[in-house]
């Protein structure tokens, strides 16, 4: 990203907070330089704290330790917890199929869609207020909380009864739901006890399991779903490992910095007031309604066109195991080119893949869109959270940004594969049209998103944004 000279100057200053209190949620500092915020998460170069520029400053900055075991062992439970979690909901297309296809099929996909929508919605939309209980000083209590119930509901959902749709929507769709909403947030922000220069690089191991476990869930339970053990065998297996990861990492996981206790009022007229702000937020929403109808519906979509088992199978596997390069490599390009120009991108291309999923009927077409789709939108979801940053003014204000783009986006996230669902029409399975309403809105998100930064460069005066 691009820096002005004065920016460069105050790079020291921008840190200078007490280094017993702790940073905001989520977290963002440049790598390798002093400034708070990562090259992904520039705020730009009018950045300010307390409503006056940045002059140059003599307080230190925070002693971070960079790593060591604590730290390493931090980031390790966090990719636990991220595998079971964020993996347990980017696979709900496993679910999907095997609700609509036996254990639900008196229940339209779109009803079954609510389960993994709702799952996701709490997910991502509890952010806002794990965030700030992880900002009171309340990690230990809500990883506990948050392990304790996911492997509960998770039980639970094993002991469901075909046709009892009621009992997946809570077990899965709620309880699950909201012990996500506890622990994805407060997980990622942890990496703000240990790292500053490498806390991108962190958190980007932590968001790898979420990715890995997504491939690997599919792999375990399509077998076990449609084999001899059947469905509530498969899950207890899934629940057994869940339960391993979480106890390793509620022992490894642990707090460095007392809560933050000198953070200072956030402008809020000023965050709902700026205009290319608000058309970002647009602009994700509409994305987000369309970019996970694939997710929801790709093994449906393989077994309905009657595919080898094998691409039933491994199809889902394939899309979000190339997710974990997804969500690494883009960030790279964003260094360079700025977050605003790299996720359009990102967008523009999934959303135009999407329409090619009509012609992906055999498993020759189905794995390419798989690979290239699980690639793009895994690279717009990893670099959303940089572009609502490059608004922030203060630096205050840079989770807060961040967290009310996700909230938003997470009612997209409610709604969008309910929507798909309703459109398919079972038993007709008519897939042109999930697949229009999928990629027209995510094209649209994409032209919001263009207009919000062309706003964003005219006001910065440089086209790296």
């Amino acid at each position: 990203m691009a820096y002005d000279d004065s920016s460069r100057r105050s790079d020291s200053s921008m840190t200078g907070t007490d280094k017993t209190s702790q940073p905001p949620s989520p977290i963002s500092e440049e790598k390798g330089r002093g400034s708070p915020i990562p090259s992904t998460l520039v705020v730009g170069d009018q950045l300010k704290e307390g409503g006056n520029a940045l002059e140059s400053g003599t307080v230190a900055p925070p002693d971070f330790p960079e790593g060591g075991w604590e730290a390493w062992l931090t980031v390790l439970g966090g990719w636990m917890v991220l595998f079971c979690t964020a993996g347990s909901m980017q696979s709900f297309g496993v679910y999907q199929n095997y609700y609509t296809l036996v254990s639900l099929t008196d229940h339209p996909p779109s009803d079954v869609s609510w389960i993994g929508s709702v799952q996701a919605c709490l997910m991502f939309g509890g952010g806002i207020i794990s965030g700030k209980l992880f900002d009171s000083g309340l990690f230990k209590y809500m990883l506990a909380g948050g392990s304790l119930l996911f492997v509960f509901s998770s039980f639970m959902l094993s002991l469901v009864k075909p046709h009892h749709y009621y009992q997946n929507f809570l077990a899965q769709g709620i309880g699950m739901g909201l012990s996500m909403g506890l622990l994805f947030m407060p997980t990622l922000s942890i990496a703000s006890h240990y790292f500053r220069k490498r806390r991108a690089f962190a958190m980007g191991i932590m968001l790898s399991g979420g990715s890995l476990g997504a491939a690997i869930y599919p792999i375990l339970l399509n077998p076990l779903f449609m084999g001899k053990v059947g469905f509530a065998w498969g899950v207890r297996a899934a629940s057994f490992l869940n339960l391993g990861f979480f106890i390793i990492a509620n022992v490894i996981m642990k707090t460095r910095l007392p809560p933050r206790t000198n953070k200072k009022p956030v402008d809020m007229k000023g965050i709902f007031t700026d205009v290319p702000y608000l058309i970002c937020n647009a602009g994700s929403f509409l994305v987000f309604w369309g970019l996970f109808v694939p997710y929801f519906y790709l093994q449906l979509f393989a077994a309905k066109h009657h595919m080898s088992p094998a691409v039933v199978t491994y199809g889902i596997t394939v899309l979000n195991i190339v997710g974990v390069i997804g969500r690494t490599v883009p960030n790279l390009f964003a260094d360079m080119w700025g977050p605003f120009n790299v996720t359009i991108t990102m967008a523009i291309i999934t959303g135009s893949l999407v329409f090619a999923l009509l012609g992906a009927t055999t498993g020759a077409g189905l794995i390419p869109f798989a690979v290239i789709y699980g690639f793009t939108s895994g690279g717009f979801v990893s670099v959303l959270g940089p572009v609502a940053a490059t608004f922030a003014r203060d630096l205050n204000e840079v989770g807060l940004r961040m967290g009310i783009v996700t909230f938003i986006s997470s009612f997209a996230m409610l709604t969008g594969s309910p929507i798909s669902g309703a459109l398919l029409h079972s038993p007709e399975y008519v897939w042109h049209r999930p697949v229009i309403f999928s990629g027209v809105t995510v094209l649209s998100g994409a032209a919001l998103l263009l207009i919000a930064r062309s706003m964003q460069a005219k006001r910065k005066k440089t086209w790296r944004v």
